[in-house]
């Protein structure tokens, strides 16, 4: 990327920029597997602003304490009556029945049973210490119950993992008004940690960038098959901590949705995004039942688990290989024979919005890393998940698009999801209707939306004829 993008940065965005150097960094965190967002954060604290320089003893002596390298040592400290504070990722889980919140920190093998939070500690965070997966600064200590006969791990403080408290949406809008259009997709690849130089063309930029969509639209259901190596995993599980990657093994419907024994929200409950990844080794027990649940959801972000109704705003996507030929086009036109037998339904398939061509990317190595000054990532995360609640640019696309005659109701509302979804990733400083660029609008989100929604229909088509190809006939007002 040209320094003078990355000068714009450190200009525009001054107290967000961080220097990134991959080969330092990896050596500062061997050990300790970290998502993007969490080193981000901690680099920022040790970095000389103005050199971009580490205070590397100062990091390593805090990750020794926070996060020590050794997951054993945790436990050790504990029993032996020390208080222990960890930078962690854990699992929170209320017991309605009992009335015991409980937690698990399964990188240091503290598990559900041992972990209790304590109700002054939950009350102190109301709202925040709900069912899911967190990410926060905890600090334990062995404690024993009211009977004296058992002990378990208190979590007697917590900070939330929030380095932003609030992000200002308009803050980034006028910085991107000082970036042009491709200088702006250059900044978001670097945001994810890519090289935009390593990209052969703008169709591969637009490609990777599509894999936000989900970050920053509630409710967009996309399908993206590729083959290994294009680095889908690594953009769902490490740049945002509100999203959930589900890799492999068996998926119900009560780990999804609604845990009825448990009287527990699934993972899509509290999350912006829910990735099935290689979901081609996903076993998914009662598809029957999961089949009919996904349905209801796709279509409205509702369905009814046993008696209960159950609603989110939470996206799906489903992502999977599909075999190439020698030219990396896929083997067969039949794309969705690459999915489990399960989701080879058209009814299901059609509820999905949006397709990412997985092909046209550049397998990763090395040299795609990024080294430079970029946007953190905890900050871009944070803006994503801000934008999605912010409804402007969803007001903005029916001030400036018109379907014409009687347009099929899905199609309508998948097209408008993806091209706001673009906006908001692209141009976030449009603010106005007068601020539009028709020309841009129709380049980077209206044609790619109408583009990978049509992607979709074809598709179905090709499992149930009765499904029809045709688009809606769109104008630009």
């Amino acid at each position: 990327m040209k320094s003078e993008i990355c000068e714009k940065i450190r200009t525009y965005f001054s107290q967000m920029s961080i220097y990134k150097d991959p080969e330092k960094t990896n050596s500062i965190f061997v050990g300790r597997n970290l998502p993007a967002f969490v080193k981000d954060f901690l680099l920022k604290r040790f970095m000389n602003v103005q050199t971009g320089n580490i205070d590397t003893i100062g990091l390593t002596e805090f990750l020794d304490n926070v996060i020590p390298a050794n997951p054993g040592s945790v436990k050790d400290k504990i029993v032996s009556g020390q208080e222990v504070t960890l930078l962690a990722r854990f699992i929170v889980y209320i017991d309605l029945v009992k009335g015991v919140k409980q937690f698990a920190i399964p990188d240091f093998g503290i598990k559900l049973s041992d972990g209790i939070i304590p109700e002054f500690t939950y009350k102190k965070h109301q709202g925040e210490l709900v069912d899911g997966e967190k990410w926060g600064i905890v600090k334990l200590c062995l404690m024993e119950d009211n009977d004296g006969k058992k002990k378990h791990v208190n979590m007697v403080e917590y900070k939330p993992f929030k380095p932003y408290s609030s992000v200002d949406v308009s803050y980034l809008a006028e910085a991107r008004r000082h970036f042009t259009t491709q200088e702006w997709i250059d900044v978001l690849l670097s945001a994810m940690e890519y090289d935009p130089d390593g990209f052969i063309n703008i169709t591969q930029k637009l490609e990777f960038i599509s894999r936000l969509l989900i970050f920053a639209e509630p409710r967009l259901n996309v399908i993206e098959l590729a083959p290994k190596g294009t680095g889908k995993s690594y953009v769902f599980g490490n740049l945002s901590k509100y999203g959930w990657l589900v890799s492999g093994g068996k998926v119900t419907r009560a780990k999804l949705f609604y845990d009825k024994t448990r009287q527990q929200n699934g993972i899509i409950k509290n999350h912006d995004f829910t990735v099935f990844d290689e979901i081609q080794t996903i076993e998914f027990q009662e598809p029957a039942e999961i089949q009919a649940a996904l349905k209801s959801y796709l279509e409205s972000g509702k369905t009814t688990i046993d008696n209960n109704e159950f609603s989110s705003e939470c996206g799906l996507m489903l992502m999977g290989n599909i075999p190439l030929t020698e030219d990396r086009r896929p083997a067969s036109l039949l794309y969705f024979n690459s999915l489990p037998k399960n989701f080879r339904e058209s009814a299901l398939l059609d509820r999905f919005h949006c397709f990412i061509e997985g092909w046209l990317l550049p397998r990763v190595d090395t040299s795609m890393i990024f080294k430079g000054w970029t946007i953190n990532v905890e900050y871009f995360s944070e803006i994503l998940h801000t934008m999605r609640t912010n409804n402007s640019y969803n007001l903005l696309f029916d001030q400036l698009v018109e379907f014409v005659g009687k347009a099929d109701m899905r199609d309508s509302k998948a097209i408008k999801r993806i091209a706001t979804g673009y906006m908001k990733l692209l141009f976030p400083h449009w603010q106005s209707v007068e601020d539009v660029n028709r020309e841009e609008f129709e380049m980077y989100c209206l044609n790619p939306a109408v583009h990978r929604r049509g992607i979709i229909k074809e598709q179905c088509h090709n499992i149930d004829p009765e499904f029809k190809v045709g688009m809606p006939e769109i104008e630009i007002r």
